[in-house]
């Protein structure tokens, strides 16, 4: 009785939390399809009296000023793109290692390891200047490639790698097959939780990045999504209407994407482990 009692307890606990984190994304979406004499009521409502789309009708008929569509393919291209490079890239390192011996191998480690404790934004001006070497501005290559190295991916992918069992590569050896052969048709497919977990955070950074895509675009077209919707907004701060219409339209693809992956999320991260 008192398991019982102590799980009903907690799934109600659960539920509030639920509900308390939920009520900003909802409130969000109400508002978005509130006509504006709604929106300034004395006292809000849920429940809109007279719902219409009209925010989002008006949010696509500035395509002049604000080619939404655009925006919106350059931050899934950007996104999907960035993400599947660095699957690859840092797959490929985190192979390297946990399973090849080397020498200097757990200094280099560290060293990438220790490259989390740096700030994104003390980069800021090496990526600029790289950039402006390059002639990059105004390009893919400048809103993908800066993002292609990191040592979240490179940890995450070692630490789950360290947990497949040796024997398998050993047999794989001994049939004959390379070590390119072993990281393709072995490593990688018994690696899905954690490249799921790896492409979620990746495709949701990629996503919602706004420094390097300012610094790196100055033409509209190349905007993303995130930069293009602030600086269309800093314009039509009053309209609320359409200030959560824009919101909508920037949180609806991560937010279904995390609902749909949610579990790979936990998964990925409860096998990951911290051996090694």
């Amino acid at each position: 009785m008192r398991f019982s009692f102590a799980r009903l307890l907690l799934y109600l606990l659960m539920t509030i939390a639920a509900v308390i984190f939920l009520m900003p994304v909802a409130w969000m979406l109400v508002m978005s399809i509130l006509p504006e004499h709604e929106i300034f009521q004395p006292v809000p409502h849920w429940i809109p009296q007279e719902p219409t789309l009209q925010n989002f009708q008006e949010l696509f008929k500035r395509a002049e000023e604000a080619p939404v569509m655009r925006w919106f393919w350059n931050s899934l291209f950007v996104a999907g793109t960035g993400t599947l490079a660095y699957l690859l890239l840092s797959s490929m390192a985190a192979y390297a290692f946990s399973r090849l011996e080397f020498p200097g191998r757990n200094v280099l480690f560290f060293i990438v390891l220790s490259t989390l404790i740096i700030p994104g934004q003390v980069t800021i001006i090496p990526v600029f200047l790289i950039l402006q070497k390059l002639h990059w501005f105004n390009t893919y290559y400048a809103l993908i490639v800066p993002g292609l190295a990191g040592a979240f991916g490179v940890f995450l992918l070692r630490q789950f790698f360290l947990t497949i069992p040796r024997e398998m590569e050993e047999a794989a050896l001994i049939d004959g097959c390379g070590r390119a052969g072993i990281y393709w048709r072995i490593i990688l497919p018994l690696s899905k939780p954690a490249l799921a977990t790896l492409a979620i955070f990746s495709f949701l950074g990629g996503w919602n990045d706004f420094m390097l895509p300012l610094i790196a675009t100055n033409e509209i077209e190349m905007r993303t999504l995130p930069v293009g919707l602030t600086i269309f907004l800093g314009r039509y701060s009053m309209q609320y209407g359409l200030v959560m219409a824009t919101a909508v339209l920037a949180t609806l693809p991560v937010l279904v994407m995390f609902l749909l992956f949610q579990r790979h999320i936990i998964r990925g991260v409860v096998l990951t482990g911290l051996k090694g």
